[in-house]
């Protein structure tokens, strides 16, 4: 049986926790450059180049002695600097320069939520009949009469209302990637499946210890549970798994590059990252990164986060203008009080809404095979599986799919702030 869940996440240590590292930005096509002046103002050579390992699926480990590692594919660079280094370099730095921006390595976590008891038992209409059924019976524009959906022997909720279920579309030889804590490499619901797994977190395995990661594969990739209810959307593309928050559900900025530098060069075609915090200010490294992510046909979808319940407004990386940024939605097409509305910066908007409330999916066999949690985070695998779905039909990638994406969602009755273009859907 199914269980909800929380990860609660203390919003005062999301916005400003730093690793004490930075964040350099190189110039499009000016990595070579940027290093040169990086070595001639700050002493640092020979940074650990995620290039030299196969699959460019840097060991994290290694950086410490190196002084940093560097990105070629996204273009940046993660450095050590003392005070007198960063001083130098950040006169060097500039539109004009080879580099473009230094900022503090973030600190970023998973992306889930707890729903309060009354919530639940007010929304909650899943055939586990935890708690009681959905009483709103609102009837949103393009339900064809239907006022709320609900999981059944068939499906999860969240196929239905996106449409997964009356498509024939597989994700066959898509590459989705997703960025998290992990899976359970020996789930029984993956047997069989193509999956490449890599873990960027110094000290741990790909293995999950949290259960948010293989979650999040089981609503993007995963297909059905023991019982024949489907959970996944793309149930037979391959899986690439890549570790970027480590068992407790938080992770360096370095990891997720190094993740997605991974991803990149690996050919995914979609990015699915349910991490994120709270910081409002978009960041000019993960702005860079989406676009040239773009550029080389891949497209990132982010969680655009779940601080909304203290007037929050989509944190980084989902607020960056090229990084996909997903909202959640109920069982009854309405915004959840967690899932947090556009900001007034460049970039911080919701771009897209998918289902986020009372998602049954995937977990490590040891917590239980299967739960049913909330959060922008499980909004964020649906629309990186549909993405999928878009790319193996249309041949479309990068900025095309988004546009796909953005020009086929279903038009909701509320504010773009909170749902973006509307909720996303399947291909016909």
């Amino acid at each position: 049986m199914s269980e909800q869940a929380s990860f609660p996440i203390p919003e005062t240590a999301q916005a400003d926790e730093t690793t004490g590292r930075y964040i350099i930005t190189f110039r499009d096509d000016a990595v070579t450059e940027g290093l040169a002046l990086l070595s001639d103002q700050t002493g640092i050579t020979n940074l650990t180049n995620a290039a030299d390992f196969p699959d460019s699926a840097l060991d994290f480990s290694q950086i410490e002695a190196a002084g940093g590692a560097v990105f070629p594919t996204l273009g940046v660079a993660v450095v050590s600097l003392d005070e007198g280094a960063f001083s130098s370099i950040m006169t060097s730095a500039g539109d004009d320069s080879a580099i473009l921006a230094i900022e503090p390595e973030s600190i970023f976590y998973a992306i889930d939520d707890g729903l309060s008891v009354d919530y639940l038992r007010g929304y909650r209409d899943a055939v586990d009949h935890l708690y009681e059924k959905a009483t709103n019976t609102t009837e949103v524009a393009g339900t064809k009469g239907k006022s709320c959906f609900s999981d059944d022997i068939e499906s999860t909720w969240g196929l239905k209302a996106t449409k997964a279920m009356k498509s024939l579309l597989t994700g066959n030889e898509m590459k989705v990637a997703v960025l998290d804590t992990g899976m359970d490499l020996l789930h029984p619901d993956f047997a069989g499946r193509s999956i490449v797994s890599q873990s960027f977190v110094p000290g741990e395995d790909v293995q999950d210890g949290k259960g948010h990661g293989t979650h999040c594969i089981g609503t993007a990739c995963g297909f059905k549970d023991l019982n024949g209810r489907r959970y996944g959307v793309a149930y037979e593309a391959t899986i690439y798994v890549g570790k970027v928050l480590n068992n407790k559900g938080s992770g360096a900025g370095g990891w997720i590059l190094a993740g997605m530098e991974w991803a990149i060069v690996n050919g995914c075609q979609v990015i699915s990252m349910s991490l994120g915090n709270t910081l409002s200010t978009s960041s000019t490294a993960y702005e860079t990164v989406g676009r040239r992510a773009q550029q080389n046909g891949c497209l990132i979808v982010a969680a655009a986060g779940n601080h909304g319940r203290t007037g929050g407004s989509v944190g980084q990386p989902a607020n960056s203008p090229s990084i996909m940024a997903v909202a959640a939605i109920d069982n009854c097409l309405k915004v959840p009080d967690f899932s947090v509305k556009s900001g007034i910066f460049p970039g911080a908007k919701v771009d897209i809404a998918a289902p986020g409330v009372d998602v049954y999916s995937s977990v490590p066999m040891n917590q239980g095979r299967y739960a049913t949690f909330n959060g922008t985070s499980m909004a964020t695998p649906h629309v990186a599986g549909i993405a999928a779905l878009y790319a193996a039909s249309t041949g479309k990638r990068g900025a095309q799919l988004w546009q796909l994406l953005t020009s086929h969602a279903m038009a909701l009755p509320l504010p773009s702030a909170r749902v973006g273009s509307g909720l996303v859907q399947v291909p016909e």
